[in-house]
């Protein structure tokens, strides 16, 4: 029971990640590469402020604050500077490795001895099962106000922007600072990955970002190979799927261990799996054609 509620938790705690880049990639079709650096920034101002003994309503909007900045600077370097959006991610990615070395003054801050939102929060006695329950209320609640925010005008024009950016150009609608908020909206929601699952594991770690654009990636493209299997057309299930394809991401890296794979050749396990996934809707289309 443990292993399964591990990768509940764990896929949980990466399903913010997945969210930012459904909205990133899906729907502004921006390669974003700044996931790597702020969802390493949420988990850095999180050990901060935790180790500096700051209450909850200081550390959550400051987390939130710090990845949407990431997310926003890229947007300004590419809809501004007009430097290709992939370019202008890993630039940013590769200034927030400073900026968060900066931050933390050494590659590794331990959060066993701070308190948490998981030892603030009692909904269990059984501290796993606490944690689990925090995760599916914090989620529930993010997954709602993303859903929310997407069925607005407001979110509507994002969708459009990302669709036919000339056709809501011409209907009035500043396509460059609809990319820039999108883009502050989705490393909000990996920063927010980072917070959870640096509380999680008890430690933030400088390089614990490396490789994390494919977990999300990962799980977005299960969910959007489910929505097009079911030809799903609902923002909210859309959104639920790809919480859903976070664990199930998940569940598959956890049973590659469980099965004795060396974790060694983890990260190629996992890139292993990716390609499956992308390539399994081409090969079903090219034999059914």
């Amino acid at each position: 029971m443990d292993f399964y509620l591990t990768t509940l938790i764990q896929g949980l705690c990466l399903s913010s990640i997945a969210l930012g880049i459904y909205i990133s990639m899906k729907i502004f079709n921006i390669p974003d590469i700044t996931t790597d650096g702020s969802y390493t920034l949420g988990a850095v101002v999180t050990a901060v402020l935790l180790t500096h003994h700051q209450p909850v309503y200081i550390l959550l909007p400051a987390v939130i604050l710090a990845g949407g900045a990431a997310g926003a600077i890229t947007g300004i370097i590419h809809t501004k500077l007009k430097i290709n959006a992939l370019l202008a991610g890993i630039l940013v990615m590769t200034a927030l490795y400073s900026v968060n070395l900066g931050l933390m003054g050494r590659s590794n801050i331990p959060l066993l001895d701070v308190s948490s939102l998981f030892t603030l929060i009692n909904i269990s006695a059984d501290p796993n099962y606490n944690t689990f329950w925090v995760l599916l209320i914090f989620v529930a609640v993010v997954t709602a106000i993303i859903g929310y925010l997407l069925k607005t005008d407001f979110g509507i024009a994002m969708r459009a922007t990302g669709n036919s950016e000339s056709m809501i150009r011409a209907l009035g609608v500043n396509t460059d600072r609809m990319k820039i908020t999108g883009l502050a909206i989705a490393n909000a929601l990996t920063a927010l990955g980072g917070y959870l699952y640096s509380q999680v594991q008890g430690f933030t770690d400088i390089s614990m970002g490396i490789g994390i654009v494919i977990i999300g990636l990962g799980s977005v493209i299960i969910a959007e190979t489910i929505i097009n299997w079911l030809r799903i057309t609902s923002v909210w299930l859309s959104l639920v799927l790809v919480i859903c394809g976070a664990i199930i991401f998940q569940a598959v890296v956890a049973i590659t261990l469980d099965l004795g794979v060396d974790p060694i050749f983890l990260k190629a396990v996992t890139a292993i799996f990716v390609l499956l996934i992308v390539s399994l809707p081409r090969l079903t289309l090219r034999n059914s054609s």
